[in-house]
């Protein structure tokens, strides 16, 4: 006899950086952000969230982390990845040619605790272009 159960198989838990894009994405609509896009690959780099707050298009790159003991996930915004980003930006910015809108950087900071409360943190124009 096959016993039904010995085929059901435990759903494999969501990567940590997927549960933190959308906490992420979650705090900023609460924020007032509204998101336009998400993952949104351009050119050879990808932006995690697209979002607008008001007349600002915020371009955001969100870290998530188990802990911030030693480290902060902002911290691992460096300035390689901050080049990527802003590389990525610049062909979305061509391609709307809004004359209307401003840009920004901005960093959610996601600390995903296996026990307790998300600690997350928006950092407003946390770079600018080099």
């Amino acid at each position: 006899m096959i016993f039904p159960w010995r085929f059901w198989r435990r759903r494999a838990p969501e990567p940590l950086g997927v549960r933190g894009e959308a906490l992420a994405a979650k705090h900023l609509k609460r924020a007032g952000y509204r998101i336009l896009e998400r993952n949104t690959k351009l050119g050879k780099f990808e932006i995690d969230i697209i979002a607008q707050e008001g007349d600002t298009i915020a371009f955001v790159e969100v870290k998530t982390r188990r802990t911030n003991t030693f480290l902060k996930p902002e911290a691992n915004v460096t300035p390689t990845k901050q080049n990527h980003i802003c590389r990525a930006a610049s062909i979305y910015i061509n391609r709307r040619n809004d004359p209307t809108m401003y840009y920004r950087y901005d960093i959610v900071s996601v600390v995903l605790p296996d026990e307790g409360e998300p600690e997350i943190t928006i950092i407003r124009n946390a770079f600018t272009p080099r």
